[in-house]
C-alpha cells in the first residue's frame, strides 16, 4: 500500500514537471514566430497602402465635386461662370506682373471662404502687398490628399498653391481671350455657350505644381491648364513637376493636367460630375473634351 501511494506521488510530480516543460518555448521558436509575423505584415502592407490611396482618391473627388458646385453656384448668382483670370490684356505670362485674379479667388464666397474673400482686394491684383497675407492661406478644398505640397517657398515669401486647375483650352496655347475652354482670360460664359454639352466638356482637372507656381490667387498656369497633354504621375512624392512646360517653353507656356494618383487624374465636368480619366486616354479624345464647342462627335464610341 505504501509503495503504491509513493508511485502515484512520483507519477504526479513527474507529470507536473512535464507540463511545465511543455509550456515553455525556445529562442528558435520565438524567432520563427517573429519571422512569420514580419512576412505577413510585408504581404499586407501593399494592400493597406492601396486602401489608403483609394480613400485619398475618394476625398480628392469630393474636393472636386465641391469646387464644381461652387462654380455652379457662382453661375447661378452672377449668370455666368467665373473668369479663368481677370486681367486687362493678354496673353497671360507666368510672371508676377499684372492683375491676374484667378477663378479660385472669385468663387471663395461659394467655398465657405467669405472671410478670406473679404480680405482680398481684387482691384489691386493677385500680387499686391495687401493681398500677400491672403495668398499664404492654405485652402484645404483645393489640395489633393495624395499631394505632398501645399505651398511654394520663394525668396521673400511663401504662397499657398492649388492642385486643381480650370481648363482654358483644348491644346497647348497661351491663356488668352480667344481660348476654347470654359475658364480663360476675362471669360463670362453661361451654360448655353457650352455647345458640345456640359457632360462632355471638362471644367476642372488635377495638376502638379512646379517651382515656378505663383499660387492659387494667380490666374496663370498656377490655376489654369489645357488638354493638350496628359502628364504621367510622378514615381516619387517630390514637390516638383517633372520637366515643367514653362521651363521648356517659357512663361507663355501653360501645360497639361496630371496628378499624384496612379494611372490618371480626376476631372470635374461642366455638368458637375467628377470622373477619373486614365493616363492612356486617346489624346484626340482628351482634346475634344477640353473644347466647349468644336461641334464634333467624340471619337470612338464616345466613352471615357
Amino acid at each position: 500500500m505504501f509503495f503504491a501511494i509513493q508511485r502515484r506521488f512520483c507519477f504526479a510530480k513527474l507529470s507536473r514537471r512535464t507540463m511545465r516543460g511543455k509550456s515553455a518555448f525556445t529562442l528558435v521558436e520565438l524567432l520563427v514566430v517573429i519571422a512569420i509575423i514580419g512576412i505577413l505584415v510585408g504581404l499586407l502592407s501593399p494592400a493597406v497602402q492601396a486602401a489608403r490611396e483609394a480613400a485619398r482618391r475618394c476625398q480628392c473627388m469630393n474636393n472636386m465635386s465641391q469646387l464644381g458646385l461652387a462654380v455652379h453656384t457662382h453661375e447661378l448668382n452672377t449668370e455666368h461662370f467665373p473668369s479663368g483670370v481677370i486681367n486687362e490684356n493678354g496673353p497671360i505670362r507666368n510672371e508676377p506682373i499684372g492683375r491676374h485674379v484667378s477663378w479660385i479667388v472669385q468663387i471663395l464666397p461659394q467655398m465657405e471662404q467669405s472671410a478670406l474673400f473679404s480680405h482680398f482686394d481684387q482691384a489691386t491684383g493677385a500680387y499686391a502687398a495687401e493681398n500677400q497675407d491672403a495668398q499664404r492661406r492654405t485652402i484645404p478644398t483645393i489640395i489633393c490628399p495624395s499631394s505632398p505640397e501645399n505651398s511654394r517657398v520663394g525668396d521673400e515669401q511663401s504662397v499657398a498653391v492649388s492642385n486643381y486647375a480650370g481648363c482654358h483650352h483644348s491644346t497647348e496655347s497661351p491663356i488668352d481671350a480667344d481660348n476654347n475652354g470654359v475658364l480663360f482670360l476675362n471669360s463670362r460664359l453661361r451654360f448655353s455657350q457650352i455647345l458640345d454639352g456640359s457632360s462632355q466638356t471638362i471644367l476642372l482637372g488635377e495638376m502638379l505644381n512646379g517651382p515656378d507656381s505663383l499660387g492659387w490667387a494667380s490666374g496663370t498656369r498656377a490655376t489654369l491648364r489645357n488638354t493638350g497633354s496628359f502628364l504621367a504621375p510622378p514615381r516619387t512624392t517630390a514637390k516638383r513637376e517633372p520637366a515643367t512646360v514653362s521651363e521648356q517653353q517659357g512663361s507663355l507656356a501653360v501645360g497639361g493636367f496630371s496628378s499624384y494618383h496612379t494611372g490618371g487624374a480626376n476631372f470635374t465636368f461642366a455638368d458637375g460630375s467628377v470622373r477619373f480619366l486614365s493616363i492612356t486616354i486617346d489624346p484626340t479624345l482628351l482634346s475634344q473634351l477640353g473644347n466647349r464647342a468644336d461641334g464634333e462627335l467624340l471619337i470612338g464610341d464616345g466613352s471615357f
